[in-house]
């Protein structure tokens, strides 16, 4: 247990992780501890919370793809995977990294001082006789460790009860982990009761939430565009948040697609989850340091609102008659709490939720205000926070930006195969002859038509040629510089050629190059860029 200690120096921290660690130590565990913040809200944190790799959750109803999902990442079977179209998994599974493959079961994992799960000992054996973590030498567990969920059930299957709080689970996850998929079946889309009851009780960490609607290779383009219609309309009515969660439409498995009328969006769609993915590591430091300014926010209000509770009480008789009435009007306190300390509404917690818990408490023993306990809290988000920012800009500076390699995640990064090779700006990139030069009679013919001097056209005249594209100025600014090649403010038939293909990359829709790729280059001016 953490000693309730304040200090008022600053500290100098070694990173990121260390610096959280002795904040939380010193400044916020003696305000949660005192105020029994823990009996109402989420466990104290551990060394491993600070220290763990980023962690994504996958959650969806049954045979949505999740094992599949994690196999296809890791290109690799893990132990304890099972996977069918009826409920298979039926236990939360830690996929981590280890130096042999093997499983450890839950209540020896909760026992782990090394691993993030100690405070899971609290949903008792009934969940951990669900848990387990899968161990195995694995690249992509080197950055990352994945948490795979039974499937939830729908219709009568979740009437039967699963022995364990399956929500408080997952929202004990949601708080840790740095990246929630919602999995999703494109072919039977169907959102059962508990899973709307998992989605809300996620509902403070839409920042962390994405939702992959997979197997979409199983259906037509039209009944695509009409799933997901109906899934962003379901998502809206559950979610209730006015921005849209980001949603990834794919087939995410290593099989051939049944309908490949969409591989173009599949890839794109793949690429920009990977991509999603690789930038957690070095997004985790500032994850962390988000999570430890929510969760201080929340101590903070919670020591008001007991502190309000406190106060009310009677000194002798009719303790309990006044408990009722204290708990039946906890809306009012918050309110009296809002006003009193400038809180936001939304930093306070569920009335319903708070009201149920504070049934089992004992009111006389709730601790009074004491301000040096939340000046702490204050100085630590006033003062200490803005430093460590400091901190997580250098550690995010010297990760690279993909930086979980290895399993599918290598597919993608280079060769043919790499998302866009040969598209765009990169086509003709493995032709001997100038990819240009296809089209060029045709550019040629314009080029004449606007009496080119000593062989070239000026600005002027390229501009007037250029406009009839109706692209912006901002992009036909960036065009002409990467057309004239050599600097001269001039255009020659080859640069006025390569300025109308940028044109038509562009119309296309594809992205400009920040710079002119060499099989771009006009062929009589490569001898002089390559000199240069």
């Amino acid at each position: 247990m953490f000693r309730k200690t304040l200090k008022k120096d600053p500290e100098l921290f070694q990173n990121v992780a260390d610096g959280l660690r002795q904040l939380y130590r010193t400044k916020l565990f003696p305000l949660e501890d005192t105020y029994r913040f823990h009996d109402f809200h989420s466990p104290a944190l551990e060394d491993a919370d600070f220290d763990n790799k980023p962690m994504v959750l996958l959650v969806g109803q049954y045979s949505t793809g999740k094992t599949t999902f994690i196999r296809h990442l890791m290109e690799q079977d893990f132990p304890g995977m099972r996977i069918g179209p009826e409920p298979t998994t039926d236990s939360f599974i830690a996929v981590m990294h280890g130096d042999q493959d093997g499983v450890i079961p839950g209540n020896a994992l909760v026992v782990d001082p090394k691993k993030p799960f100690r405070k899971l000992n609290a949903f008792g054996n009934a969940f951990l006789n669900r848990f387990m973590c899968a161990q195995l030498p694995n690249p992509v567990l080197e950055s990352i460790s994945i948490i795979d969920t039974p499937g939830i059930l729908s219709g009568e299957k979740q009437r039967i009860s699963r022995g364990y709080d399956f929500a408080a689970v997952l929202e004990w996850f949601a708080e840790r982990v740095d990246r929630i998929i919602l999995l999703f079946d494109a072919h039977k889309l169907d959102i059962s009761d508990e899973f709307s009851e998992v989605i809300r009780a996620l509902k403070n960490h839409e920042d962390k939430m994405r939702v992959v609607l997979n197997k979409a290779d199983q259906i037509s383009t039209q009944q695509l565009m009409r799933v997901y219609g109906a899934l962003m309309w379901s998502l809206g009515k559950i979610i209730n948040t006015p921005e849209v969660v980001r949603v990834y439409i794919g087939s995410f498995w290593a099989q051939p697609l049944l309908v490949p009328d969409n591989r173009k969006l599949f890839e794109a769609e793949e690429q920009d989850l990977f991509t999603d993915i690789q930038s957690l590591p070095r997004n985790a430091a500032l994850r962390k340091l988000n999570d430890l300014i929510k969760r201080a926010r929340l101590a903070k209000v919670h020591a008001y609102i007991i502190c309000s509770l406190k106060k009310e009480m009677p000194s002798v008789f009719g303790k309990d008659s006044k408990k009722k009435e204290l708990i039946a009007n906890l809306g009012e306190i918050y309110l009296k709490v809002e006003k009193e300390h400038q809180i936001s509404p939304g930093d306070f917690p569920n009335l319903a939720k708070m009201q149920e818990l504070l049934n089992a408490q004992d009111f006389s023993k709730f601790a009074a205000m004491k301000p040096k306990l939340l000046e702490a809290v204050e100085d630590m988000l006033a003062n200490d926070i803005a430093r460590l920012m400091a901190l997580v800009r250098q550690e995010e500076a010297a990760l690279p930006s993909n930086s979980v390699k290895g399993g599918a995640f290598e597919g993608t990064m280079s060769g043919p195969f790499g998302h866009g090779y040969g598209e765009g700006a990169g086509e003709g990139i493995d032709d001997l002859e100038w990819v240009v030069n296809r089209d060029k009679p045709s550019y040629d013919e314009i080029f004449y038509t606007l009496s080119p001097i000593n062989g070239k056209v000026s600005g002027a005249s390229a501009k007037k040629e250029m406009l009839k594209s109706k692209l912006p100025n901002t992009v036909l600014g960036k065009i002409w510089k990467l057309a004239d090649v050599d600097r001269d403010g001039l255009l020659d038939n080859e640069e006025f050629a390569l300025a109308n293909h940028l044109i038509k990359v562009k119309l296309e829709g594809h992205e400009l190059p920040a710079t002119l790729p060499h099989h771009l280059v006009p062929p009589s001016k490569r001898v002089t860029t390559l000199q240069e």
